[in-house]
C-alpha cells in the first residue's frame, strides 16, 4: 500500500443545496429554499479524499483554528481514515470554510471563512518532520494559499524529504515559485503557469519554453503543465503531450487535487511517470464529470482505461458498486423500470439525488419488465434505459437486476436512504430493513409511462380512423 503524507491548507467544503423560483421583494436576488446541506473535506483534504478513494494511506500535517469549524475539520479527517499526525489547532486563528449555495446544481453563492497569514507554529512543524516522514514514501504539498505552507516551511519541508530520498510534489498557489525550489514536480494549470512565468503560454513553443523554464529556474525533477481539455504537457527529450479524455465536463472544481493525488499515488507504487500522468488525466476526466468536490476511485480509474467512457461507466455491475469508496457520502438508492422516460422521472430522480452524494438506481431487466408488465413491454431494451438514467447528471450509477424486486441488491448496498413513490405511504417498502431510512417523493401527477402509451395508442387508432 502506497505511504503519502499531505501537507498544506486543510478547510470544508460546505454545500446548501436547494431550489429557486422566485426574486427577494427586498432586493433583486434570489430566494433558496433549503433542501438540504453536505460537508466534506476540502484545500488539502480533498487531495487526501482522492488518496484515500485511490487506497493509500495517508498521513497530515496541518494547522487549523482552535474554533469550532477546527473541531469539525479533524472529525471529518478521522472519518475519512487519515491519520493526523500532526494537526495543530492555534489559538487565534479561523479555520477555513467555503460555503457554496447550490441551486440546480449551479452554485449561485460562496461565503468564505478563513485566515491567511502564515503560521507561527512552523519551527514545531519542522522539529517533528523529519521523524513524521520517516513513515511514508512521499510527500504531497496541498497549496492553497492559507498560510500552512509559508516559505519558510515549504523550503524546509523540500530539503529535509531530499535529503531522505523523499519525492516532494507540489500544487502551487501564487506567481512566486521559488519556495518550491527542489522540489520533484509541480502541478500548475496553463494560467498559473503563465503567471508565475511572467509570460502567455499560447502555442507550442510558449509551452516549450515554460516547462524548461519552470525546470531550470526552480531545479524539477519532471517539468509539466495542466492543460484542461488538452491534458498534460511533459518535457522530456521533447515536450510530449498527454491528451485528455473527451468527455462532457460538468464542474472542474477538484479536479487540480485529483491530479496531484493521483501522480502521487502512482508515483509511490513505483510507476514511471508516463504511466503516472495517464492515470491522472483519467482520474481528472471522472471528477470533472461530477457536481462539486468529488475524487476518482481506482475502480473508475480503471473503467475509463477499458473504454467505458461517458455515460458507461455509470452502468456498473454489483461487484464494481460495492468497491465505490462510500467514506463520509451519504449513498441514495431507488429501483424502477424506466421505461419511457419523462418529465415525473427526471423531478423523482433529481429530488432523491438531492437527498445524499451518490444516487444509485436499480433497474429492472428487461425479462424482469415483461414478468411485471406484460410481454409488450418494454418499449426500450435494458441497455437503452440504462442510457438514458445515465445521461442525467444527478444519477451517479446504475445496477441492472433481473429479480421481480430489488430486495438482494438492497441487500447487498445497504444504502443510508431508500427512495420510493409517495404512493408507498402505508406500505411495506422492499428491502427497508437494510436502509437507515426510507423517504417517500412525491410523482408528478399525470406523468407515466403507461399514459404516454395510450396516447401514442389513441392517436394511432385516431389516425387509422380519418384515413
Amino acid at each position: 500500500m502506497a505511504k503519502i503524507l499531505v501537507v498544506g491548507d486543510l478547510m470544508i467544503d460546505h454545500y446548501i443545496w436547494g431550489s429557486c423560483e422566485r426574486i427577494s421583494p427586498e432586493a433583486p436576488v434570489q430566494v433558496v429554499n433549503i433542501k438540504n446541506e453536505t460537508k466534506r473535506l476540502g484545500g488539502c483534504g480533498n487531495v487526501v479524499s482522492n488518496l484515500i478513494a485511490l487506497g493509500a494511506d495517508v498521513g497530515v500535517i496541518s494547522v487549523v483554528g482552535n474554533d469550532e469549524l477546527g473541531v469539525e475539520i479533524l472529525e471529518l479527517l478521522k472519518s475519512r481514515g487519515a491519520k493526523a499526525e500532526l494537526v495543530i489547532s492555534e489559538t487565534g486563528r479561523k479555520s477555513s470554510q467555503k460555503s457554496r449555495v447550490m441551486v440546480s446544481h449551479q452554485q449561485v453563492l460562496r461565503l468564505d471563512t478563513e485566515s491567511v497569514c502564515d503560521i507561527c507554529c512552523a519551527d514545531e512543524i519542522v522539529s517533528k518532520f523529519k521523524d513524521i516522514l520517516a513513515k511514508y514514501d512521499i510527500v504531497l504539498l496541498s497549496d492553497y494559499g492559507k498560510g500552512v505552507l509559508s516559505n519558510y516551511l515549504t523550503k524546509q519541508i523540500i530539503a529535509i524529504s531530499k535529503n531522505n530520498n523523499k519525492m516532494v510534489l507540489v500544487d502551487p498557489k501564487g506567481k512566486d515559485y521559488s519556495k518550491y525550489k527542489g522540489a520533484t514536480l509541480l502541478t500548475p494549470n496553463k494560467k498559473e503557469a503563465s503567471e508565475a512565468l511572467g509570460f502567455s503560454i499560447d502555442n507550442d513553443e510558449s509551452l516549450e519554453l515554460a516547462l524548461k523554464t519552470m525546470k531550470i529556474n526552480y531545479d524539477l525533477e519532471y517539468s509539466l503543465i495542466t492543460l484542461s481539455e488538452d491534458g498534460i504537457g511533459l518535457l522530456d527529450s521533447c515536450v510530449r503531450k498527454f491528451p485528455a479524455l473527451a468527455k462532457e465536463v460538468f464542474d472542474v472544481t477538484g479536479a487540480g487535487d485529483s491530479v496531484l493525488a493521483t501522480l502521487g499515488y502512482c508515483l509511490a507504487s513505483k510507476m514511471s511517470i508516463h504511466e503516472a500522468i495517464d492515470n491522472a488525466n483519467l482520474a481528472a476526466a471522472v471528477v470533472v464529470g461530477k457536481v462539486g468536490s468529488a475524487d476518482a476511485s481506482w475502480g473508475e480509474i480503471e473503467s475509463l482505461k477499458t473504454k467505458k467512457i461517458g455515460f458507461e461507466r455509470k452502468i456498473v455491475k454489483l461487484d464494481e458498486l460495492l468497491k465505490v469508496d462510500r467514506s463520509g457520502k451519504t449513498l441514495v438508492f431507488t429501483n424502477g423500470c424506466f421505461d419511457i422516460m419523462h418529465l415525473g422521472h427526471i423531478s423523482y430522480l433529481q429530488k432523491a439525488k438531492m437527498l445524499g452524494d451518490i444516487l444509485v438506481v436499480g433497474l429492472n431487466s428487461d425479462s424482469s419488465v415483461r414478468s411485471l408488465k406484460g410481454n409488450d413491454r418494454p418499449v426500450n431494451t435494458q441497455y437503452d434505459r440504462a442510457a438514458m438514467l445515465c445521461a442525467m447528471e444527478f444519477v451517479d450509477f446504475v445496477v441492472i437486476f433481473d429479480e421481480l424486486t430489488p430486495h438482494e441488491l438492497i441487500k447487498s448496498i445497504r444504502p443510508d436512504i431508500l427512495v420510493k413513490g409517495a404512493d408507498y405511504a402505508g406500505k411495506e417498502v422492499v428491502g427497508s430493513e437494510f436502509a437507515k431510512r426510507v423517504e417517500l417523493i412525491d410523482f408528478i401527477e399525470g406523468k407515466s409511462t403507461t399514459k404516454i402509451i395510450e396516447k401514442i395508442k389513441k392517436s394511432s387508432v385516431s389516425s387509422i380512423c380519418i384515413g
